[in-house]
């Protein structure tokens, strides 16, 4: 959940910003925690260390992994659709029970944003949305598949008007094949810097789930179901994305039935690639958004617009911070703007750069687009892992505390299930774990990236020489994703975050 202070607090504490972070002491310390924690060795040790074990893992997998390109890849995946178990689900009615939560909840949030109380920390919707849905609810569908397609609650929402009135479903006009996945990559930005800068309190949120509920539905009413949960609701996008990485397979069909498959986790990455630049930049930003969320609440990046700039335009503000606070805060919030939409398309000059290196080490015919969609989707395990490391505490922190806020989830005072008073208290992680275990994530997430893009240039180039030599622009790539994640995690926060 968004921790945004008061908007009085917010300016006390912003005023006196730049007098923090001069206080600052320079070395590395872990930001995620909420307070200054020096690491146990120095910073570029940890570097070397997630350096050398990509290089290890890039040298064993050129080695042993050396399938045919037309064999690459995951191994079969095996049915268990039938199996007791997946039938015990079936008998039981999980599924229509899945969808009554995932609808139920939805109408939750948005009834006690009106109606509940004002504060964040004891309404459940700004908990219930944040942090089990925006956050929990990804880590499992990377464990267990795309759930999400078959209890989307806009989706039920459109289903249950379509019932009603059969012709709503089928759209009034073809969905314009030039837009692709263009609606929700920018209704994904427009979350995100919601979730960044738009300082969500409990009312705010119910608002904005009945704006995006609007959109969602008239997207349905112009395009059509099929169409717009496809290309246009970012949620859907998104998950199906995360997805790929389950071990379980999970693909609604249209006449009803579904199915169900065991796999490799991971290998789903590798059945099909992007078929359009949107939908790699989609991918991208689910890598930029997240650094750049880390960036921007760090002291080197506040101290560059707040102390830097600040030198600079005394002249036209004044030297009172106090009041050239005021002036700055709107001129702050359109660079941030700027440079988290911005972030996706930085990410793609990188990213086409190394692909181009690839290209000329290995001499392959497939040209630069190509190679860029078809390896784009390596780099999914790489977003996954950043978003957990970046989130993960919050769950400990914050979303413990949905085992009191059922039992009153307007924060009037109620205790319906007996459980009102339990795990009230934010469970603290010790800094050190969290830090170490942000690091293997991220080793680990870049060794997944690596192996993955070994067995995708194995199909793509027609030997395994120049399979390999098109991996050492991108096993570099790598070390600087690696490297740059690392120091965001290594930067003090600023004050008052």
């Amino acid at each position: 959940m968004p921790q945004h202070p008061a908007p009085a607090r917010q300016r006390a504490c912003a005023a006196h910003i730049a007098t923090a972070i001069l206080c600052m002491p320079g070395a590395a310390q872990a930001h995620s925690f909420g307070k200054l924690y020096n690491l146990p060795v120095p910073f570029w040790l940890y570097v070397y260390g997630a350096a050398a074990a990509l290089l290890v893992s890039f040298l064993v997998v050129a080695y042993f992994v050396t399938a045919h390109p037309a064999q690459a890849g995951p191994s079969n995946s095996r049915d268990i659709g039938n199996t007791a178990w997946v039938r015990s689900l079936r008998r039981w009615r999980v599924p229509a029970l899945l969808k009554v939560l995932s609808l139920g909840s939805l109408l939750l949030c948005v009834l006690t944003g009106l109606s509940g109380t004002r504060n964040p920390y004891t309404n459940i919707n700004m908990t219930l949305f944040w942090i089990l849905f925006v956050l929990v609810f990804t880590y499992l569908t990377a464990l267990f598949g795309e759930v999400y397609a078959a209890i989307n609650p806009w989706r039920l929402l459109a289903q249950g008007i379509g019932r009603l009135w059969p012709a709503y479903l089928q759209g009034r006009y073809r969905y314009p094949e030039k837009l692709t996945w263009w609606p929700a990559l920018l209704l994904y930005m427009a979350f995100i810097w919601i979730e960044l800068f738009g300082y969500t309190r409990p009312f705010s949120l119910a608002v904005i789930l009945l704006a995006y509920s609007a959109i969602n539905l008239a997207g349905v009413w112009l395009m059509g179901i099929t169409a717009w949960f496809r290309y246009g609701e970012f949620f859907g996008v998104l998950l199906h994305l995360v997805a790929k990485m389950a071990p379980l397979d999970y693909r609604p069909e249209e006449k009803g039935a579904a199915r169900l498959r065991l796999r490799i986790p991971f290998s789903g990455l590798l059945d099909d690639s992007p078929t359009h630049a949107s939908l790699m930049l989609f991918v991208l930003f689910m890598l930029s958004s997240t650094a750049f969320d880390g960036l921007h609440d760090t002291a080197p990046w506040m101290r560059w617009f707040w102390i830097d700039l600040y030198g600079w335009l005394k002249p036209v503000v004044g030297d009172n911070p106090l009041a050239a606070y005021p002036v700055l805060q709107p001129w702050y919030t359109a660079w941030a703007t700027l440079c988290l939409l911005a972030s996706p398309f930085l990410y793609l000059a990188v990213y086409l750069l190394f692909i181009r290196l690839s290209k000329l080490a290995a001499g392959g015919q497939l040209p630069t687009r190509e190679l860029a969609l078809r390896f784009a989707y390596t780099l999914l395990p790489i977003a996954l892992v950043y978003n957990i490391t970046h989130y993960y505490t919050l769950i400990l922190s914050q979303g413990s505390k949905i085992v009191s806020l059922v039992s009153d989830p307007f924060g009037i005072g109620w205790n319906l299930f007996g459980t009102a008073y339990w795990l009230r208290a934010p469970i603290i992680p010790n800094a050190g774990t969290v830090w170490h275990t942000q690091v293997g994530l991220i080793v680990f997430g870049h060794i997944v990236s690596v192996y993955l893009a070994h067995l995708q240039a194995l199909r793509c180039f027609p030997s395994r020489r120049q399979a390999t030599l098109s991996q050492l622009p991108m096993l570099f790539l790598m070390v600087l994703f690696t490297t740059f994640g690392l120091w965001i995690l290594a930067q003090p926060i600023r004050s008052g975050g």
